[in-house]
């Protein structure tokens, strides 16, 4: 069904609508069999995803969500029924932020009148690690403003993305020494990764949600499209690009060094090491399944 502008509708507020995630819910919407009519906030209206949007039906609305800004994102919210919200960490690196701008999204979506807010969390590793892990900032922050959300009591559901299957720099193989390709991460060949192509699914868990009779306020919805080894991972890569990919098991300190060669700050390729490790020992989502597709509108893509 086409998005609409009717007013019997319900109007679901979007962040990070030119994203990949937020992309990803409005396309879900988009092809629901219910009606909606949908707001998507954006600093640039006059990009082309934005016009994009504009041009599918979607209300586009100018406005920064940073904490400074505190009164034009509460009005942004406004009338909404719904709400997906979203945070970028790599876009600033600074936990605190995150989480404080999260938090300010939760309560403008509260404020505006949002019955089922939908947001974009992540476990935290530091407590799965008990503490081993403490630096694996972009997952800590989120799963910060997760707790901030149940200890308000507000009808919010976490659903957490698994790894994305593309536009991932990570799954980019280096050149050996011999010339030969390889994935080179800091886990066994046997390790488990949950992975989402997120731009063309993610939004069905969303809209799922959603639809549901009854909101599972204070749930949590865990992501993927398969669970893979890293070593059926690179090869299936070495399908996809038609060239021979091995893995190749590296230290944490090699591949800590390998992130900083790239211009990555030491703290953030301290972040990404032990995020991989903790993965690795832990499990990305902890000791928790991966929740059913039952029910989704299609099949995710492995």
């Amino acid at each position: 069904m086409t998005i609409t502008d009717a007013t019997s509708a319900p109007l679901v507020a979007v962040v990070g609508a030119t994203g990949i995630q937020g992309g990803s819910v409005v396309k879900a919407l988009e092809e629901s069999d219910k009606a909606y009519r949908i707001r998507a906030f954006t600093r640039d209206g006059s990009k082309p995803t934005a016009q994009a949007l504009a041009s599918r039906g979607v209300e586009v609305v100018n406005v920064s969500l940073v904490l400074e800004n505190k009164d034009k994102v509460f009005e942004a919210f406004q009338g909404a029924k719904m709400a997906f919200l979203v945070t970028n960490f790599w876009e600033h690196a600074d936990p605190g932020r995150e989480t404080a701008e999260a938090k300010q999204l939760i309560d403008a979506a509260i404020a505006g009148g949002a019955e089922r807010i939908v947001w974009s969390g992540l476990p935290s590793y530091d407590k799965l690690s008990g503490g081993k892990y403490p630096h694996v900032y972009h997952f800590d922050s989120k799963a910060a403003a997760s707790d901030y959300a149940r200890q308000i009591g507000a009808s919010v559901v976490d659903i957490q993305a698994a790894g994305y299957g593309l536009n991932n720099p990570m799954l980019r193989p280096a050149k050996l020494a011999d010339g030969s390709l390889a994935l080179q991460w800091c886990v066994a060949p046997t390790a488990l990764f949950p992975v989402i192509d997120a731009a063309n699914d993610y939004g069905l868990y969303v809209r799922q949600v959603f639809e549901l009779p009854v909101f599972p306020s204070g749930s949590e919805v865990r992501t993927a499209g398969e669970l893979i080894t890293v070593e059926d991972l690179a090869r299936q890569i070495g399908e996809i690009t038609g060239k021979q990919v091995a893995f190749k098991q590296i230290t944490g300190e090699e591949f800590g060094g390998r992130i900083q060669a790239l211009g990555v700050p030491s703290h953030l390729a301290e972040d990404l090491k032990e995020c991989f490790l903790s993965v690795a020992e832990y499990g990305y989502y902890g000791a928790k399944e991966i929740s059913s597709h039952e029910g989704l509108a299609r099949k995710p893509r492995t």
